[in-house]
């Protein structure tokens, strides 16, 4: 009975807004015109669409609310004005009584939050669809952030992803044109970010692998600080943090204040960007001025704070040298080596034509690049990119559409923070520099290095193999097995050939130094 009334509840409060007349203004039916008209008299009259859809989910509650921020992440999916809208939609929701708070805290860990902290403060300093965050200190002194799912939420998420596949289904099966909108994999791929989400352990996870990747490199050292987790009292409903002090990026003022200089901190924040993309393929996608703080501790003056690890983005090394090359590609305007590397990279049709991709990438992106260079928005174009492959049947890849989304808002701070900023100044040198040492004969030489150390034990098996290939080539036998049967039973040949193999990988050394 529920379900029936929430389901009834979606669908007035979609009318009220005229959502179904956005899904379906495109279509010239009989039937669609007439009951845009019919919905019409009970919409709000007078408020422009981005408004309108950002209102109605603002209503329809927190899975709502998350769905219109992931939605603002989707730029291949809607117009840039409700994007724009759906960008506002983060910390809309009233906090949660601090008494639901505690009990859900003790129960998780078993004990008083007297004996857990030394002291919890009870009202919450940020409030958002599916948690809270609340300060607090430890017995050892140490500050933390505890950060608590809202009660019952996973509940209340499983039962409106339930609805939102029903309404997904009854859409596309009265407009036919709403199959551009991708409904089931929008929602699909909501539903798998989501409970990713609402497990605070994917979080802390996240949080712990990017404080790694830059506390292992002695070169990242004071660029970017990320708060340590505290384990003991983190589980898949409470994070417990590092407590962090900081401006927020976008108050300029408060930033010059404390004597901050706001051009190096833009360019650090284009470097540390570039870093976590092109070196470790791991990146804070969720970029927004309440994430990201500057510090003006003494210690660590001018360092960047990342908070909230919700969102990540994931890039395998193909997906890096593809943004690389397509993007040197782009600053040379050489569109024919962009529209090869959308071919082989089977992200369009192997069939598509060379000449016709180019010549639809270079009709888009050519007034493109008559602006001056500090004017280029790289995020901005890659969306062209991504609007003009789609035409090619491409296939939306989610993580760099994530990318772009978080490139976008990369963009915007580094400009508020310098307006003379000129990303291509830093990221082209970057990116050209990244693609000598990983294409081409640099990438061959290193892959040669790694794989060096390996021929000893590979060398003496390759005789042995191809005889047995030779004599077995119809049977099941299995190289692997054979490989493991050398190592173990022919040890003297293996010792025997060390020497052959040494002169080997000397030889390989010194034809590397001469040709590096």
């Amino acid at each position: 009975m529920y379900s029936i009334i929430r389901l009834i509840y979606i669908i007035f409060i979609s009318i009220r807004y005229g959502l179904p007349r956005l899904l379906i203004s495109r279509s010239n039916s009989r039937f669609s015109n007439f009951f845009i008209k019919t919905i019409s008299l009970f919409s709000i009259r007078n408020i422009d669409r981005g408004k309108s859809f950002r209102l109605a989910l603002e209503k329809l509650g927190p899975l709502f609310i998350k769905l219109g921020q992931s939605l603002s992440n989707r730029n291949d999916l809607l117009p840039n004005d409700i994007i724009a809208e759906l960008a506002m939609l983060y910390d809309k929701v009233s906090p949660f009584h601090s008494s639901e708070v505690i009990n859900c805290i003790e129960s998780s860990f078993g004990k008083p939050i007297n004996i857990l902290f030394l002291s919890f403060n009870d009202i919450p300093t940020a409030a958002a669809s599916v948690a809270q965050v609340h300060f607090a200190v430890m017995h050892d002194g140490r500050e933390v952030a505890v950060k608590v799912l809202r009660p019952g939420i996973l509940k209340i998420i499983d039962r409106d992803l339930s609805l939102l596949r029903l309404l997904s289904k009854i859409i596309n099966f009265f407009w036919s044109d709403s199959n551009r909108l991708k409904l089931k994999g929008v929602i699909n791929e909501f539903d798998k970010y989501l409970h990713n989400e609402i497990d605070l352990r994917f979080e802390a996870a996240n949080c712990s692998q990017i404080s790694s990747n830059f506390k292992k490199n002695n070169n990242r050292k004071g660029m970017l600080i990320v708060p340590n987790i505290v384990w003991e009292l983190t589980n898949s409903l409470i994070l417990t943090m590092e407590r962090m002090y900081g401006i927020p990026v976008n108050q300029i003022e408060n930033l010059h204040n404390v004597g901050l200089n706001t051009s190096d901190i833009a360019s650090k924040g284009i470097q540390i960007f570039l870093l976590q993309v092109f070196e470790d393929g791991f990146f804070h996608a969720d970029m927004h001025p309440g994430n990201i703080h500057i510090s003006y501790d003494r210690r660590t003056f001018g360092s960047y704070i990342a908070l909230d690890f919700g969102i990540v983005g994931c890039l395998s090394d193909s997906d890096k040298s593809y943004l690389a090359q397509n993007l040197v590609s782009f600053f040379h305007k050489d569109y024919k080596s962009v529209a090869k590397l959308h071919i082989e990279s089977g992200w369009v049709s192997k069939d598509t034509v060379v000449e016709d991709l180019e010549s639809a990438i270079r009709t888009v992106c050519e007034p493109y690049f008559g602006k001056p260079l500090s004017e280029l928005s790289i995020g901005k174009l890659l969306l062209k990119l991504f609007q003009v492959s789609r035409s090619f049947n491409m296939e939306v890849q989610p993580q760099l559409v994530l990318l772009q989304k978080t490139l976008l808002n990369v963009e915007a701070l580094g400009i508020q923070l310098d307006p003379e900023l000129n990303l291509w100044e830093t990221a082209k040198p970057y990116l050209e520099k990244w693609l000598r040492h990983r294409v081409g004969f640099h990438a061959f030489s290193n892959a040669l290095k790694n794989e060096a150390i390996k021929l000893p034990s590979i060398l003496p098996a390759i005789p042995r193999l191809l005889h047995n290939y030779l004599l077995h080539k119809n049977s099941s036998i299995k190289i692997e097995e054979e490989l493991l049967k050398i190592k173990k039973n022919n040890r003297y040949i293996i010792v025997s050939s060390i020497i052959t193999n040494i002169f080997v990988v000397y030889l390989i050394v010194v034809f590397l130094r001469l040709y590096n």
